[in-house]
């Protein structure tokens, strides 16, 4: 007999693969070619997936929440041998119909997350609802002995972290947060260039990461079935101000601030863990956001765009420098998205899923003429600059900087959120290290929180790194 949970979740699969779902789900992504040496990076050994494992190997995930991300994170989750779909929970009845399409009848399916955490042959809950559910729901499952993996930002208020924090240390429990650029083998290599040195010290780090479309916007669709009879509209407020029924606020609720946290909590959010994560840094101590809404007048209370100036101080791991971050959802014409660590001797330059080093060394000798005031001297004064400098360097040698640099790519297919699944399931299964816990998603949070509060009461924030609160 033919498995069609296996056709549909292959289809789906491919569908992803050829762009039709991933295409349309990301097309903001911009990027640009990088010249020079290539290099393919390799991942660590996998284990084998046609092992069989012992019946005690297997985990059990149910999943919270089945839009975008959810989706995303169980096809990751489902690539770690021993991985097994039991449950899903969401709000819109259409959601779980189409979970058990393409991952199989069998799985249980409720509007109720409750009766998920209930389920005792249940070992690790995925938390990926809007921002405002995020802390309730870890923390839950965390007091149910539920390993959890919660979608980034982990919370949608600083308080709410520590309260998060608190439960995972209360409960001994395994918390990954979701940001899974930490897990990816091309911030290792950064990692791993950064900390030989070479770009040398670092002195500013610049993120670009535009859209150009509604999707991109938020704008997702709204299935024309949305009633209050298929979606549990109630629940979905929580402890949110009562309103109507509204479709738009429930499938694009990151454009309002009571359910999400904006471009900062989507987005910014990444920046910081990934940052934080090459440079070894617990985070910054001063924040300034400023944008507005320029373009998506659609009823959001978000900006469509978002600067910030970041200060960094002095760490063990780093000199103070400076982050510059911009998300503009109308960038016609832009430029590619990016982030650069610049140093003094070279930038670490991220764009689409690669990383290239270049190498800059700080000229030794000074140099003179050109835009110079050497040539405003009079021509004596002029020959004797020259006839001292040539004395002064004369064996220090000249500068020979090679045009281009070294590209960093990961295998083709290579997929970092699932070596983010794995890291939590090696952690679940043999006690293995968290890399992404509770108290390091706070601190790329809490920096992001602040960017929120810094736009919307036009100040400065200063934020404590070390307690992981507003200074």
């Amino acid at each position: 007999m033919r498995d069609t949970r296996k056709s549909s979740r292959r289809q789906f699969l491919e569908e992803l693969a050829q762009g039709s779902l991933a295409a349309g789900a990301f097309p903001y992504v911009l990027t640009r070619r990088s010249s020079g040496k290539r290099v393919v990076l390799e991942r660590e050994p996998q284990p084998d997936r046609s092992r069989k494992l012992a019946a005690n190997d297997t985990i059990r995930l149910g999943v919270i929440g089945t839009g975008i991300i959810g989706f995303y994170n169980i096809n990751a989750a489902l690539t770690v041998p021993g991985v097994e779909l039991a449950a899903v929970c969401d709000l819109y009845d259409g959601r779980l119909t189409r979970a058990r399409e393409v991952f199989g009848e069998g799985i249980a399916a409720t509007r109720d997350y409750r009766e998920v955490l209930a389920r005792d042959d249940i070992d690790v809950v995925l938390v990926a609802t809007p921002d405002h559910w995020h802390d309730v729901i870890s923390i839950d499952a965390m007091k149910a002995g539920k390993a959890v993996y919660c979608e980034k930002p982990m919370v949608q208020e600083v308080a709410e972290g520590h309260r998060v924090i608190q439960a995972e240390k209360q409960y001994r429990a395994k918390f990954q947060v979701g940001s899974q650029g930490v897990s990816s083998i091309v911030m290792k290599k950064a990692q791993d260039l950064y900390r030989a040195g070479e770009i040398g010290d670092l002195i500013l780090v610049e993120a670009v990461n535009d859209r150009h479309s509604s999707l991109g916007a938020w704008q997702y669709s709204i299935p024309p079935d949305a009633s209050p009879e298929t979606v549990d509209f109630d629940t979905f407020l929580g402890d949110t101000p009562k309103v109507s029924f509204d479709p738009v606020r429930f499938f694009r609720w990151r454009n309002y601030r009571a359910y999400g946290t904006g471009i900062a909590g989507d987005l910014f959010v990444h920046l910081f863990s990934w940052l934080h994560w090459v440079i070894g840094s617990d985070g910054p101590t001063r924040i300034y956001g400023s944008g507005g809404l320029r373009y998506w007048k659609d009823g959001r209370d978000v900006p469509d765009v978002l600067t910030c100036v970041v200060n960094y101080p002095q760490a063990a791991t780093h000199p103070p420098f400076n982050l510059q971050i911009r998300v503009n959802f109308v960038a016609g014409g832009a430029e590619p998205n990016s982030l650069t660590l610049v140093g003094t001797e070279g930038a670490l330059v991220f764009e689409g899923d690669s990383l290239t080093l270049s190498r800059t060394p700080f000229p030794a000798r000074p140099g003179y003429g050109g835009y110079d005031s050497l040539s405003t001297f009079p021509k004596e004064v002029q020959d004797e600059f020259v006839r001292r400098y040539q004395l002064e360097y004369y064996d220090v040698p000249r500068d020979i900087n090679e045009p281009g640099g070294i590209v960093y790519t990961p295998p083709e297919g290579y997929d970092d959120r699932a070596d983010h699944w794995a890291n939590l399931i090696a952690a679940v299964r043999d006690g293995k290290p968290i890399v992404e816990d509770a108290t390091y998603g706070l601190k790329a949070a809490g920096p992001s929180l602040a960017a929120n509060v810094s736009h919307f009461e036009n100040r400065v924030v200063a934020w404590d790194p070390q307690k992981l609160q507003y200074a």
